[in-house]
């Protein structure tokens, strides 16, 4: 019964996906060229096309690596880029928050940086750089921004086509702002 309630446990931590990593222990490196890039991505766009063209997605599932450790490897999962986005965001001055999505019926997860820019908020979702929705208006595209953490998730899921049972945001130094479940 021990082995399999241990069996158990480590399948549930297997399937749960995505760790989280905590910032307030990050110790920034002595490295130029780190530096010199955090530098450089003073936006939530730059921060995306960073990731974008440099990192490939690796799943970690016990393992949670910090934003130079993501750089070095260059390999990192939702939690891992969302970390990454939302370190560098805020070494710009830039609002930042994580929102952690419990996907239903499952216990996978998902992470999403966010960022408050433009009067409103802007997103990363692994690689990818949202500023809102897509709209066309005065036959022009353009992306207006998010105006609530409950309209990210709406967008996330028709991206993903999944559907969400709860979702976390917390702060740059994981306080819990808000917490939602989806009946």
């Amino acid at each position: 019964m021990k082995k399999l309630l241990i069996l158990l446990i480590v399948f549930t931590l297997f399937l749960s996906g995505c760790g989280v990593y905590n910032l307030s222990g990050f110790t920034l490196p002595d490295d130029a060229e780190f530096l010199a890039l955090i530098e450089e991505l003073d936006t939530p766009e730059k921060i995306g096309n960073y990731m974008l063209e440099n990192f490939t997605y690796k799943f970690h599932n016990f393992y949670a690596p910090d934003p130079y450790i993501l750089w070095q490897t260059k390999e990192g999962d939702c939690n891992d880029m969302s970390t990454f986005g939302i370190f560098t965001a805020n070494w710009h001055g830039i609002e930042t928050y994580q929102i952690e999505i419990f996907l239903y019926e499952t216990t996978l997860k998902h992470w999403i940086a966010v960022y408050v820019e433009n009067n409103g908020f802007s997103i990363t979702d692994n690689q990818d750089y949202f500023s809102g929705y897509p709209l066309i208006i005065d036959n022009q595209l353009c992306f207006p921004n998010f105006n609530s953490f409950e309209q990210i998730l709406k967008f996330d899921s028709l991206r993903k086509n999944n559907i969400w049972s709860k979702y976390i945001v917390y702060d740059y130094w994981n306080n819990i702002i808000e917490e939602v479940f989806n009946n």
